[in-house]
């Protein structure tokens, strides 16, 4: 905990920093006069999303290396992912990864995407988000608030993970502390589901887990083994009621400032971030299941998911009524569900 303090402090102090010398674009080193472009997120140095920034980071700087020197920053070492989307509005950073839910705080159009059993299945969400008719009024919504998506990334299928408690029924959660992401939508999805929904940051999970202060959280396999989850808790229960992208967000006055020529390397480098975090996922995903499986002794439940589906859906009407703007995005979603169902187990 004492290094953990002492990187959190040594990242206050470089924030602190950034607004006054980053707009400079002054480089790190003596002699060095490039552009620094800062990128933060909240995973490990293992994870999929970091391997893919890394990627961007060495195509960027093959491409604008003259002017342009990337560096990213793993494990909430600029800050929560909170701190990090208000410090990428200001142009303190110029990137960070944030969950969808997070960002539904920041545009309402989010909201579409952190509802409930909203894709039918891991086909129909890919092609879902691969769709610009249905991402692209979204994405752009934020503009106002300083930022906007460049590209999302494959989170995976969201599932609850408890401590004690084997979630097999919509029951089971009755009266459990369920850590959720800090967005309305996800509060409201453990009221219905009976759970008490408790909104913290992602790198205050563990130690709530180990501390009993919450019962258990919600997310994908990675969060077990990468994040170390499942040494407190030895149940995941795949009831799939979310399938969230994490968003890749970008200053607007940096993206603005860029060049006709240099915008669209950025945008190549955007499109291989995707590329490669969706490529490495897949197996990523895998490693950790036979890892928790094996090592940390985590049990995996495949509940019936439909009661889970039903205590939850009411939330659909309930969205396209406050927002009947995104109706049609809805309605294009439902069609990528009926072109790429669920399996039946």
């Amino acid at each position: 905990m004492k290094v953990r303090k002492k990187m959190r402090a040594c990242a206050l102090l470089l924030v602190l920093t950034l607004a006054a010398g980053l707009m400079a674009g002054c480089g790190a080193s003596s002699g060095d006069n490039r552009q620094i472009i800062r990128i933060g997120h909240n995973q490990s140095t293992n994870h999929p999303t970091h391997i893919a920034l890394l990627a961007f980071e060495e195509f960027i700087e093959s491409k604008l290396g003259d002017k342009y020197n990337v560096e990213v920053f793993p494990s909430e070492l600029l800050g929560s992912q909170n701190e990090m989307v208000q410090l990428t509005q200001t142009g303190a950073i110029n990137f960070c990864v944030a969950s969808n839910s997070l960002l539904e705080t920041f545009s309402e159009n989010y909201t579409l995407f952190n509802l409930p059993y909203l894709f039918a299945s891991s086909e129909a969400y890919h092609a879902s988000m691969d769709d610009e008719s249905i991402t692209g009024p979204i994405f752009e919504s934020t503009r106002q608030a300083g930022f906007e998506a460049v590209t999302w990334l494959d989170a995976g299928t969201r599932n609850f993970y408890t401590v004690n408690t084997p979630i097999e029924t919509v029951a089971d959660l009755k009266g459990l502390k369920i850590r959720v992401q800090q967005s309305p939508t996800n509060v409201e999805m453990m009221d219905r589901l009976g759970g008490s929904a408790t909104p913290m940051g992602f790198g205050e999970v563990y130690t709530s887990l180990q501390s009993h202060i919450i019962d258990g959280a919600e997310n994908n396999e990675m969060a077990l083994t990468d994040n170390g989850h499942g040494d407190v808790c030895k149940y995941y229960s795949y009831d799939m009621h979310q399938m969230i992208p994490d968003i890749l967000i970008g200053n607007n006055d940096f993206l603005e400032g860029l060049s006709s020529e240099e915008r669209a390397i950025f945008d190549e480098g955007f499109a291989l971030v995707n590329q490669v975090q969706r490529e490495e996922w897949v197996e990523a995903v895998e490693n950790a299941k036979d890892r928790a499986q094996n090592e940390q002794g985590v049990t995996f439940l495949y509940p019936d998911t439909e009661p889970f589906k039903e205590a939850c859906l009411p939330m659909h009407e309930q969205m396209l009524g406050n927002y009947p703007d995104l109706v049609p995005i809805y309605d294009a979603i439902q069609a990528y569900n009926q072109q790429y169902p669920a399996e039946e187990s």
